[in-house]
């Protein structure tokens, strides 16, 4: 039995075991009591949803993926911090010469999109599709009520940072101005980001000017990241012009509307169950369409009049024949869910 939902404060302790298992570069899951239940705190507050995926009867958490509504906080004075990537032609007649130079300019945003975030599976549980059902469920979310959520959906995707926690764009761009190691700064912005302001250049920085294992990683990925990156570039994600300021990971977007699990999602009722083998092959993300949000993977079958479950599916979700569901294929598909035409409508309950 297993199933995706929110959070709730009795699952901090399985949190943290979990944050042990998590590297450098995932700054919103340390082993970090206090952060962790502000963490819990936030979700339960609607403010930044965090799921989480409990496995067996004893319901252990084995991996999380998070959302936050939107980034930077105006009335606060928090902004989202990101370097902008632009790029400027430069040509003279005299020498013959057209030059293409890069340059990041420090970005502030207040209110600003939602983003995702947090997403780790204990390695011992990851293959078999689990990991493309963990991120996934986050678009279930955002599907069952989207106006919760910014039109603007980004990822910032983890950067390259080498087992010691030694980023090379941090110790070019960073570690000048801040004089403290990537993993100490990476920390400290999830709890204030008053310092990248007190101490952050604000003038466009020279990216020929960097050393050259700075340049190499600007808009790279840490190679555990690769999946997560594929992943979200299937749904319609695309580059943002934008890197992390700590580790030059990229960002990438897409407008909520045009996110593929999304755009294929339906409501639709569960018309009954079938049993078949349990190895039956996992084709469609199935979440809850009312009550506490519960979402998984799952075999299905379909028809006009609704959908089919296997009886231990249907358990793990805690849905009965007769219930409302949200569902979407696990991948893409050329024709729509259910109608053959993509579409966001819900059907009336």
């Amino acid at each position: 039995m297993h199933t995706i939902r929110l959070v709730r404060p009795a699952d901090l302790d399985a949190l943290f075991d979990l944050a042990g298992q998590s590297t450098f570069g995932l700054t919103t899951l340390t082993p970090d009591r206090e952060r962790l239940a502000k963490r819990i705190e936030e979700s339960e507050c609607g403010q930044s949803p965090l799921l989480v995926w409990v496995e067996g009867a004893e319901q252990r958490v084995i991996g999380t993926a998070g959302l936050f509504t939107h980034v930077g906080d105006s009335a606060k004075g928090e902004p989202f911090y990101a370097f902008r990537l632009e790029r400027s032609i430069h040509r003279s007649e005299a020498l013959n010469v057209r030059t293409e130079v890069d340059t990041l300019h420090l970005a502030k945003i207040f209110d600003g999109p939602t983003e995702l975030g947090t997403l780790f599976l204990h390695p011992q549980f990851r293959g078999g599709g689990k990991g493309r059902v963990l991120s996934l469920s986050r678009f279930m979310l955002i599907a069952r009520d989207p106006e919760r959520f910014d039109r603007q959906v980004i990822a910032e995707m983890r950067g390259v940072i080498d087992q010691d926690g030694r980023s090379p764009f941090w110790d070019a761009v960073g570690r000048p101005f801040f004089q403290v190691d990537f993993p100490i700064a990476d920390t400290l912005s999830f709890r204030d980001k008053r310092f990248i302001a007190e101490l952050m250049p604000m003038h466009p920085i020279y990216v020929p000017l960097l050393p050259e294992q700075a340049r190499e990683v600007i808009g790279k990925v840490h190679t555990d990241t690769e999946p997560a990156l594929r992943l979200l570039e299937s749904e319609g994600f695309h580059e943002a012009q934008m890197v992390d300021i700590f580790d030059g990971g990229p960002c990438i977007r897409c407008d909520r509307k045009a996110i593929r699990t999304i755009v294929e999602s339906s409501q639709v009722e569960l018309v009954g169950l079938f049993n078949e083998n349990q190895d039956a092959v996992m084709d469609t993300l199935v979440a809850t369409a009312d009550g506490p949000f519960r979402c998984i993977g799952c075999a299905t079958r379909r028809s006009p009049d609704g959908i089919q479950m296997q009886p231990q599916d249907a358990e793990s979700l805690g849905v009965s024949v007769g219930d409302s569901l949200i569902v979407s294929p696990l991948k893409g598909t050329a024709k729509a869910f259910w109608s053959g035409e993509p579409s966001n409508e819900r059907k009336p309950s």
